[in-house]
């Protein structure tokens, strides 16, 4: 029979996973991926000469970090990232805002959004790059193209789709079109908001990698194209590494401060 003691911890046990499930279920899927990765290429179930594995992607990362080389690339597509999607976010949202308010606005701007959006920003590159160069400013402009349209369509739908029942109650009480639109609109825009900019988040690192692929002579894109042409698959994984990282940071970055919004959400009582 079980003893007291016994029945406690396993209580607290099943505590501490209810409580941390998420993290240990993710943990455990990676950590089986890189196991079975780690094999793969130990016992060559794939040509070695395509593939590293994880135990040397780690080797090449402690020697890539050491050199102020990669320092110099990691810097420099940091600050494309966030000069451009600071600009994304700095007119997305406030666009998004007004189309979504006003017909006679969204009839103005709804044509460029909709080429935006159809059009892949890639196939823009070659004149962008003619542009701005194969400086930073060309890649900062994709990568603002990248994830201005994201954060504009999600939050144009977030106002869109407004509670009715609230602003009813908003009209019947005789609110200003500016009260109403602080008090119930934008609040009820945040989490289509967020979506947008966790979205424009992939769309501007994305913009980051494929534009220094193209042309550049510094950044993590350029420094991925160089360890793929020499096939240094190990370096090569490196950079790619550190392109998930910061893309996962920036997305738990946003959670958090998503988070913070939670009580400016309306909150709606289930009818019986």
């Amino acid at each position: 029979m079980s003893t007291a003691p016994d029945r406690r911890a396993r209580t607290g046990l099943r505590r501490i996973y209810e409580h941390n499930e998420r993290l240990i279920i993710g943990a455990g899927s990676v950590i089986t991926f890189l196991i079975v990765w780690e094999a793969a290429y130990r016992f060559a179930w794939v040509n070695p000469t395509f593939i590293s594995a994880p135990s040397q992607v780690f080797l090449a990362g402690i020697k890539t970090f050491a050199s102020a080389d990669f320092h110099t690339d990691v810097q420099t597509s940091a600050l494309e990232f966030i000069i451009g999607y600071v600009m994304a976010i700095g007119i997305g949202v406030p666009l998004g805002l007004l189309t979504g308010s006003s017909k006679r606005i969204s009839y103005l701007v709804s044509p460029f959004i909709h080429i935006l959006n159809i059009v892949p920003r890639i196939t823009l590159l070659p004149v962008i790059i003619i542009w701005f160069g194969i400086g930073i400013w060309s890649k900062v402009l994709v990568v603002f193209l990248g994830a201005l349209i994201p954060i504009l369509i999600s939050t144009y739908a977030g106002v869109k789709t407004s509670e009715e029942r609230f602003m009813k109650v908003a009209r019947s009480f005789n609110a200003s079109p500016s009260r109403t639109f602080i008090t119930i609109v934008l609040p009820g825009t945040v989490p289509f908001i967020f979506t947008g900019m966790k979205y424009g988040t992939g769309r501007a690192l994305l913009g980051v990698i494929v534009g220094e692929l193209y042309a550049a002579t510094a950044g993590i894109g350029y420094f991925i194209a160089a360890a793929g042409n020499s096939l240094e698959t190990d370096k090569m994984l490196v950079g790619v590494t550190v392109v998930v990282a910061v893309g996962l940071i920036a997305l738990e970055i946003l959670n958090r401060v998503e988070k913070r919004f939670d009580r400016w959400r309306p909150v709606v009582e289930s009818e019986n």
